[in-house]
């Protein structure tokens, strides 16, 4: 099967979205984040919200089409073992050195933690107890912040594999085509009742915690996308109709974000639950619409061989490993100097993107055992390595490093 290019440049694009989406939280009023920048603006929140509602939605669904991608047929033990080296060694070295600038930024700007990062660092490493609300996640001693994502998608790859016999059954097969073969209306609206569901009837009971074992709502929204996009990877008929649809996908899904702001523009605390009910609606309906026109649109512009593709493609897992904690740091030295929102602006996001690339190029492309730390391959030809070794570089440094924090609770 030929390349899909457009696949590549979605992953490249979805995950600069999240980088700016990042930087805007340092901007946006009233959205809590680890630090916030003096120059707040209301009118960033309706932008925010447009890409809110879908970013993580998108990551998810393109990490299921990769995985569709990446499964050959008899090697699923050799897929997993794969994936746990490439999600969990990264989460494991992310966790212990890149991600601690984070919350010792939040913890100095919340006059909790004593400005001295490497007396913090002595305390972080020790998992001690925080005080109430140090930094998010100070309850677990640890925090993994914005590197929720590789544990999350390690643990749906896990599941994945477990479920390959239930999808490559009989009713799996009809399930998996049936899903595949919906057209027009149907492939608008009949994915996102399952969404729908979901948050009727979970994400009362389960709010956002990004601790994986109490996040039920955002795990069952996310592990369909990624089952989503594992079905629909290398079904051709689907990729023709969400190429046909998306000048229709993406003018339902506008529609819907104007009526669902326009329905929850300010309500008060208590408001019937027709009203909540047609909130939840529109928003899982404007979801999947959105989903499908990036599809759509994606396979219509970005399926060719960009000169800049092989090497930002490259460069993605490092950038999202790197991004956060340059936003942060860079903030934490610019937000005294109030140098006005504009330039400030333009400094975190020129600072941001000359650190990730300057760090990428110079540093991790060229030290061979950086590189998988980093989630990159190794340089030069593919070397042989067998599954059970794959599988420990992972396993072995993340529960580690679990059962030591777990012992210091």
């Amino acid at each position: 099967m030929n390349r899909r290019y457009d696949i590549d440049a979605l992953r490249v694009i979805a995950f600069a979205f999240l980088i700016l989406y990042h930087i805007g939280m340092l901007y946006v009023h009233d959205w809590g984040w680890h630090i916030k920048s003096s120059y707040l603006s209301e009118d960033l929140q309706l932008p925010m919200l447009f890409i809110n509602r879908w970013r993580m939605d998108l990551i998810f669904l393109i990490s299921g089409l990769a995985a569709a991608f990446l499964l050959k047929p008899g090697e699923s033990g050799r897929f997993l073992a794969l994936r746990s080296w490439r999600l969990l060694l990264p989460l494991t070295f992310g966790i212990i050195f890149v991600v601690p600038v984070q919350p010792y930024v939040q913890g100095v700007t919340n006059g909790v933690v004593e400005p001295g990062f490497l007396s913090f660092l002595s305390e972080y490493y020790s998992a001690r107890r925080w005080p109430v609300n140090a930094f998010d996640g100070w309850e677990h001693g640890y925090t993994w912040n914005h590197l929720w994502y590789l544990a999350y998608l390690w643990v749906y790859t896990l599941w994945l594999v477990l479920l390959l016999p239930l999808l490559r059954s009989a009713p799996g097969r009809w399930f998996s085509e049936a899903f595949a073969s919906l057209r027009g209306p149907a492939l608008l609206l009949l994915p996102a009742l399952p969404l729908l569901f979901y948050t009727v009837a979970l994400q009362p009971h389960f709010p956002e915690r990004g601790d994986f074992i109490h996040d039920w709502y955002r795990n069952a929204v996310y592990f369909t996308v990624f089952l989503y996009g594992f079905v629909i990877a290398r079904h051709d008929g689907f990729w023709a109709e969400a190429l046909r649809l998306r000048k229709a996908s993406l003018a339902v899904a506008l529609g819907l974000f104007a009526l669902y702001t326009y329905v929850r523009h300010g309500l008060p605390d208590d408001i019937p639950y027709w009203h909540e009910a047609l909130i939840f609606s529109l928003r899982n309906f404007y979801i999947w619409a959105m989903l499908l026109a990036i599809l759509g649109w994606a396979h219509a512009l970005l399926n060719r061989p960009f000169a800049w593709l092989p090497r930002a493609n490259e460069a993605v897992y490092p950038w999202y490993m790197l991004h956060q904690s340059l936003i942060v740091l860079i903030a934490y030295w610019l937000v005294p100097l109030k140098l006005g929102g504009l330039l400030e602006f333009a400094l975190v996001l020129l600072g941001t993107m000359a650190g990730c690339g300057l760090l990428h190029e110079f540093l991790i492309r060229r030290v061979s055992w950086l590189r998988p730390l980093f989630g990159s391959k190794p340089a030069g030809p593919a070397r042989e390595v067998p599954a059970l070794r794959m599988a420990a570089y992972g396993l072995v440094p993340f529960i580690t490093l679990v059962i030591f924090i777990i012992s210091q609770s």
